[in-house]
């Protein structure tokens, strides 16, 4: 990403985003290049999602689902369509295309699918998953043993994200996406297979 591009991403979101998230924005950037460079992944690419990610994390639920219909049509099911949590990854997706003209279907993907993950994610699309976990301001109590796992198995680290998360909402009796828990399990069978199991 040209450094013209970068200052313009970075202004408008410290404009968009309140100081808090747009400290988070910038780390989750930062981890995201980070894991990239670790991986051999685009390290532009990982810091264009990252700086994007939670571009619509703010906005009112009628303007991410106005957001989100021009880029995803009615493909999206109507629990992510009512959840912010959920939707607010699929409306930063199509105000990053809408506002900045990314086509790149990959980060455009990373954008969108930073909460919820998806079947058979791509790896910029599980650091950017992580990312948003392992920034250094996270001090939750998972955060800093999913930094080291980060950076040795990416595909158990966003298994651990996954779990974290799981919990997490199952603590706080709140409502979990099915569409996780199948992403989740599809990840699961993918790391037992790989360990032969």
């Amino acid at each position: 990403m040209n450094k013209k591009l970068r200052e313009k991403i970075v202004e408008d979101m410290k404009q968009r985003l309140s100081a808090k998230r747009f400290k988070h924005v910038l780390a989750v950037a930062d981890a995201a290049v980070k894991l990239a460079h670790h991986y051999g992944q685009n390290e532009e690419k990982a810091e264009l999602a990252g700086l994007l990610h939670d571009a619509a994390k703010e906005e009112s639920l009628k303007c991410m689902q106005d957001s989100a219909r021009i880029l995803y049509g009615s493909t999206l099911d109507d629990e992510v369509m009512q959840r912010p949590e959920l939707l607010h990854g699929y409306a930063a997706a199509a105000y990053a295309s809408l506002t900045y003209n990314i086509f790149d279907n990959d980060v455009l993907r990373a954008i969108a699918y930073h909460t919820t993950g998806h079947i058979e994610m791509s790896p910029l699309e599980k650091i950017i998953f992580l990312a948003d976990y392992i920034e250094v301001n996270r001090d939750f109590p998972e955060a800093e043993e999913l930094r080291k796992i980060a950076f040795i198995d990416l595909d158990r680290a966003v298994l651990k994200g996954y779990d974290t998360t799981l919990d997490y909402l199952i603590k706080q009796e709140k409502a979990i996406y099915t569409g996780t828990v199948a992403n989740r399990n599809a990840l699961l069978a993918e790391v037992k297979k790989a360990d032969g199991v």
